[in-house]
């Protein structure tokens, strides 16, 4: 825990890190919190709770379609202006969403906080790349990575009680008045770096558009299509498993969180340690393993003993968060000329990779039973590892050795 804390204080104490993190907490916690309170959302706006889940995939289409050209748009601008302005813009959508007065402008607002999402994140995760020593910068994309892996299982359950103690309008009103205090921090502590240097928006497009960097967002897409699968559906997949839910449900959801937490601060640091490559690797062969295991015990049995598969589960959110860091360390590697737009452009084969996952994991739980969310999200996991595999091999990235002795970046 010490260690967790030197972390976030940040590079000589200035808690830019710090800040970074909390950033990607509050954006994480305004697009999870949504599956917390859609029933009070669908009964105060007087739609059914499917119409209200969709506010989810328009947060997530309007993420992944904006996320680049917000990115090459914003690349020569200074990070902290960015960052600090689009949390203040970000509080006050949030402030908005709360005073929706009818479904149609809620998801007006959604897409809107999905704009300012995808202009501040990546940013966010340039600015901390940019801001560490060369040996440091897996560490630091671990902690801003765990900001939004943190959100899952302290914001979104603190979201969800807010909303059924007092309602789902004071859940946004709370994210609004975190994101500002975050903007507040920012202002104070983000070190004044300069955007990237001017090099052009063809030129942009030519370094996004380099076969390395789009088989390392296709390995994104599958990755994320992979684990979000399990995690979408761990309802009916763990019931399927135990015969069990509530309490024995609200357990496993917590493993996974605090474990997927652990996995996106540990393997930001052995990124540092091994290299993006052999650590995005492990990671891979981690998640594949556990979510094989997880169809495995399906297969044997339907009343598995929940000690297994918390000890499963526990494997895979470590390692189906884990991927994170080394994975947009790598896009970082490979696109040296535009950092900020080659994030954007991983994130958005995330978002992705989360649409993805919805659509198949439903259509294989309406033909199947949760046993079969465990064999698809296995099947795309092992294509995801594969194409891992080509673009580790036909691309590598620098190993840390050679990282360090490059000087600092920024």
């Amino acid at each position: 825990m010490t260690s967790v804390v030197k972390v976030l204080a940040g590079q000589g104490g200035s808690g830019w890190l710090l800040c970074l993190f909390l950033a990607t907490f509050v954006i994480g916690t305004d697009d999870f919190v949504i599956a917390g309170v859609l029933p009070e959302i669908a009964s105060d706006m007087n739609v059914s709770e499917a119409a209200a889940g969709q506010l989810v995939t328009v947060f997530s289409v309007t993420y992944a379609i904006a996320a680049p050209p917000l990115a090459v748009a914003t690349a020569r601008q200074p990070r902290k202006p960015v960052i600090v302005g689009g949390l203040a813009l970000f509080a006050l959508a949030n402030v908005a969403t709360a005073f929706a007065p009818h479904y149609t402008a809620l998801t007006v607002m959604r897409v809107v906080t999905a704009l300012i999402a995808a202009a501040i994140t990546p940013a966010v995760f340039a600015l901390a790349a940019r801001a560490s020593a060369p040996e440091r910068v897996g560490r630091a994309m671990g902690t801003v990575a765990a900001g939004l892996t943190v959100s899952l299982f302290i914001g979104v359950p603190v979201g969800t009680l807010l909303s059924s103690a007092h309602s789902w309008r004071a859940t946004f009103l709370a994210v609004a008045l975190a994101t500002t205090a975050v903007a507040l921090a920012s202002l104070r502590l983000l070190p004044p770096l300069p955007g990237a240097p001017e090099i052009g928006v063809r030129r942009q497009l030519l370094v996004l558009a380099r076969p390395a960097v789009l088989l390392c967002v296709a390995g994104t897409v599958l990755g994320a299509s992979s684990g979000l699968m399990t995690y979408t559906y761990v309802a009916p997949l763990t019931y399927g498993l135990t015969g069990r839910d509530g309490a024995t449900l609200a357990l496993f959801i917590s493993v996974i969180g605090v474990f997927g937490a652990l996995g996106t601060f540990l393997c930001g640091r052995l990124t540092d340690r091994w290299g993006p490559d052999r650590t995005l690797i492990a990671t891979f062969i981690g998640l594949v393993t556990a979510t094989a295991a997880l169809a495995l015990i399906g297969a044997l049995t339907d009343q598995a003993p929940s000690w297994l598969i918390v000890i499963v589960l526990a494997v895979w959110g470590f390692a189906g968060w884990g991927f994170n860091p080394p994975m947009n360390a790598r896009a970082l590697e490979l696109a040296r000329d535009a950092e900020a737009e080659a994030v954007a452009l991983n994130t958005s084969g995330l978002y992705i990779g989360i649409a993805v996952a919805g659509a198949l994991g439903g259509w294989v739980l309406s033909h199947h039973n949760g046993t079969g969310i465990a064999v698809a999200a296995t099947a795309v996991g092992i294509v995801a590892a594969l194409a891992i595999l080509t673009s580790v091999h036909r691309y590598p990235t620098t190993t840390p050795a050679r990282r360090c002795s490059s000087g600092p970046t920024g």
